[in-house]
C-alpha cells in the first residue's frame, strides 16, 4: 500500500490565512485540478520528513512554522481498492513568499478559506483547509505539533 502525504501551505494577509493552491500539470494525476502540495512517502522517510520534501520540490519555499494537523485526509480509491488515511501537515510562510513551480504543476493561487471550494472539489481537503483555518485563525497551534525542520 503507498503511504501518502498532503501539505496545506498558507501565509497570512491583513490577519487571515490564505492557502496555497497549486494546479496540476496535463499527463500528470488529478491533470488540471487545483490541490494542495502531496505526494509519495519514500520507504526510508517518515511522513513528516516526506512532506517537507515535498514541499521544498513542490514550491521551494521555506517555512516559518510546520506543524502536524490533528487529523487525516481518509477516501476511498475505488482504481487500487484501498482506504487511505493520509496524514496532513501545515507549513506558514512568509506573506511575500512567491513559490517556484516544479514540472508537475503549471499555476498557483492564494485563496482565502471562503473561496477554497471554488477551487477544490475533494470534501476532506476542504474540510483539511476549514480546520487549519480554525486552529490559526483561534491560535490553536499546540507545542506538540510542531514540527523542527532543522533536523532535515
Amino acid at each position: 500500500m503507498k503511504k501518502l502525504i498532503d501539505v496545506y501551505v498558507y501565509r497570512i494577509k491583513a490577519e487571515e490565512p490564505e492557502f496555497l493552491l497549486l494546479k496540476r500539470a496535463s499527463g500528470k494525476i488529478y491533470a488540471n485540478q487545483w490541490r494542495m502540495v502531496g505526494g509519495k512517502v519514500a520507504p526510508e522517510e517518515s511522513y513528516h520528513e516526506a512532506a517537507y520534501r515535498e514541499l521544498l520540490e513542490e514550491t521551494r519555499l521555506q517555512p516559518e512554522s510546520f506543524w502536524v494537523i490533528p487529523s487525516v485526509n481518509s477516501f476511498y480509491e475505488a482504481k487500487t481498492d484501498q482506504v487511505h488515511h493520509i496524514p496532513a501537515f501545515a507549513v506558514q510562510v512568509d506573506q511575500k513568499a512567491i513559490p517556484t513551480l516544479d514540472e508537475e504543476h503549471i499555476d498557483y493561487q492564494w485563496v482565502n478559506q471562503q473561496n477554497v471550494k471554488e477551487y477544490i472539489a475533494w470534501p476532506e481537503q476542504n474540510r483539511l483547509i476549514e480546520l487549519v483555518h480554525h486552529i490559526v485563525t483561534n491560535h490553536q497551534i499546540l507545542p506538540e505539533w510542531l514540527l523542527d525542520t532543522d533536523s532535515y
